[in-house]
């Protein structure tokens, strides 16, 4: 069976033989960018899976109830950004971390990181991100990496193109000046 548009993926999800099959599908179709999406935010390869399984049983519980208002691709993204943001807040919980004292955690997590090369442009790119709030950061990453319209983005964050935008500037404007400093 050859399903190709989200529409036929809840579509075949909805009915009760092929559930099991469809899901499969969207899983395959989304894991990959949901995972790059979500370790962006936390780094951590370990705390991206969990999160990444929390989206995916998530949305499947809720998938019957998907109105379908936007699409398939925006509402995971949705569940995975609030997901992580969760995620986020219980450590910070956790060890009664301050903001400061998380982003040095992340930090220290992306230096250990294999999957980046600390002599690479990149792990400078990401130190700036990390240096950045909350939600500049995660305005960055979708806009920057993931290369998602300022709607889709709008839709996912519940909020406004104009915000967003201005989010967007300011967060550009900081990695700049951070880039130049160190």
């Amino acid at each position: 069976m050859n399903v190709s548009s989200d529409k036929e993926l809840v579509q075949l999800f909805r009915a009760e033989n092929s559930r099991n099959y469809a899901f499969n599908l969207i899983v395959k179709k989304y894991q990959e960018k949901l995972y790059w999406h979500i370790r962006k935010m936390l780094i951590s390869h370990e705390e991206t899976d969990d999160v990444l399984q929390n989206t995916f049983i998530n949305a499947f519980q809720g998938l019957n109830n998907f109105r379908e208002d936007a699409s398939l691709f925006t509402w995971l993204y949705r569940i995975a950004t609030n997901e992580a943001l969760t995620a986020l807040k219980k450590k910070k919980r956790r060890y009664f971390l301050s903001l400061s004292d998380v982003q040095s955690q992340l930090e220290k997590s992306l230096e250990a990181d294999d999957f980046i090369d600390g002599e690479d442009i990149r792990m400078k790119l990401q130190k700036a991100i990390l240096t950045l709030p909350e939600k500049q950061r995660i305005v960055f990453n979708m806009k920057y990496f993931d290369e998602l319209k300022y709607e889709e983005m709008a839709e996912i964050l519940n909020t406004t193109v104009g915000a967003l935008k201005a989010s967007y500037h300011h967060a550009v404007k900081k990695i700049e000046k951070y880039l130049e400093e160190h």
